[in-house]
């Protein structure tokens, strides 16, 4: 039998709020932390984004971490992110056992390597900034920040980093390579990664509308989230209570495309259907899916399908949460994961904002009415990545 891995602890920082209390009051006030660009500087503030509502400085102030020392955004909001996960697992107590920190970006420093190019053509002040660039140094200044560590990994999927990062947390457990692991993704915008997607043409001038016929789009998204995954072994050592079970995960690969998705969503269809197996579930015992719903003509239309075809005619409930967050790309899965698990503990389902016109292709429409919701058990998270590298999460209610 494959041993069980819960969550103990979990943190969440995006434009939504810093912690998982600000965020459950935006999830269920429906307010969306999307707006115009505040702290990227770029011309090109046509496009709404969710930011994090704080400078690098105001972050590093929390952190009392010296002005003086090298950081990135993506470090910075991951430190602020794993800290709550690591304080409410009392990680901190915890003496004797191996703890792996799996996290996923695909950005990385590049807020500062892109910030500072000129000078790293014309002078050496800033050449500090270079070792940043890469995603795992991110990863390494998180881990350099508690000490906690034994074990330090980095998953660069794309959209679907965070997701592979819980996903790979679980396995080492699994796998007796480490006893507990802290795994989610952090990421910033940067000019890159914003004029990357215009240049694709999936951005939304206006906020973003997943699911519906009139969908033009995403709006970028940045933040951090981790989770604290162990077993039941290892919880009952450290005498602390586990917040749900993280009972399947799957992933898939179609390679349709580069950035495209599959028209049959064949890669999201095989990602849930076998972490649905992975959990010992059948399709009618999720009571909610958190939908990767970009807003993009493509994924959207791709995932519905693939969810017709996994639940036919009985499809739970169905909404994206990413016109709350805006698409925090490589931290989508983490981000969703706490969302997830915040909607599990509290019996409510985060609304699909903006939604208005139902798409002709699809035999469902995303779930807009919080009343509606029923006391939930088994939560399905999908977060699917270019090249069609696809991972679906599953989170159930111990």
């Amino acid at each position: 039998m494959q041993q069980e891995i819960f969550v103990t602890g979990a943190g969440i920082v995006s434009a939504l709020g810093t912690d998982k209390r600000e965020t459950l009051a935006a999830l269920r006030s429906r307010r969306s932390g999307v707006g115009m660009l505040r702290y990227l500087h770029t011309s090109h503030t046509e496009f709404p984004v969710g930011e994090v509502k704080m400078t690098n400085e105001e972050m590093m102030c929390r952190l009392h971490i010296p002005e003086t020392e090298t950081t990135t955004r993506t470090s910075l909001m991951g430190m602020l992110a794993v800290r709550e996960a690591v304080e409410q697992a009392r990680l901190q107590e915890t003496r004797d056992l191996r703890i792996a920190l799996v996290s996923g970006t695909t950005v990385g420093g590049m807020d500062k390597s892109e910030q500072y190019y000129l000078d790293f053509l014309a002078n050496d002040t800033r050449n500090a900034y270079i070792a940043t660039h890469d995603c795992g140094a991110c990863t390494e200044m998180i881990a350099d920040y508690f000490g906690l560590f034994s074990m330090v990994d980095t998953i660069s999927t794309a959209c679907s980093s965070a997701a592979n990062a819980l996903m790979l947390g679980s396995m080492l457990i699994r796998d007796g390579r480490a006893d507990i692991a802290v795994a989610g993704g952090s990421e910033c915008i940067t000019k890159f990664h914003l004029n990357g997607f215009n240049t694709l043409m999936i951005l939304d001038r206006a906020p973003c509308r997943p699911f519906d016929a009139a969908r033009a789009g995403l709006n970028l998204g940045e933040g951090a989230a981790y989770v604290v995954l162990e077993s039941e072994r290892t919880y009952r050592l450290r005498h602390v209570d586990p917040l749900c079970r993280f009972s399947g995960c799957a992933n898939a690969c179609d390679a349709y495309h580069q950035t495209a998705t599959s028209p049959e969503g064949e890669g999201a269809f095989r990602a849930m259907t076998m972490a649905l197996r992975a959990a010992q579930l059948k399709p009618e015992d999720i009571d909610y899916i958190n939908a990767h719903g970009t807003g993009t003509q493509d994924n959207d239309l791709s995932e519905g399908i693939a969810i017709q075809r996994v639940f036919g005619n009985d499809i739970p409930s169905v909404s994206s949460t990413k016109a709350f967050t805006g698409h925090t790309t490589s931290a989508a899965g983490g981000v969703e994961a706490v969302i997830s698990l915040l909607a599990l503990a509290h019996n409510f389902i985060p609304v699909n904002l903006h939604f208005s016109t139902p798409m002709a292709e699809l035999r469902f429409t995303p779930a807009t009415d919080e009343k509606t919701a029923k006391p939930l058990r088994h939560i399905l998270s999908n977060s699917f990545g270019f090249g069609g590298n696809d991972t679906s999460l599953i989170l159930s209610k111990i």
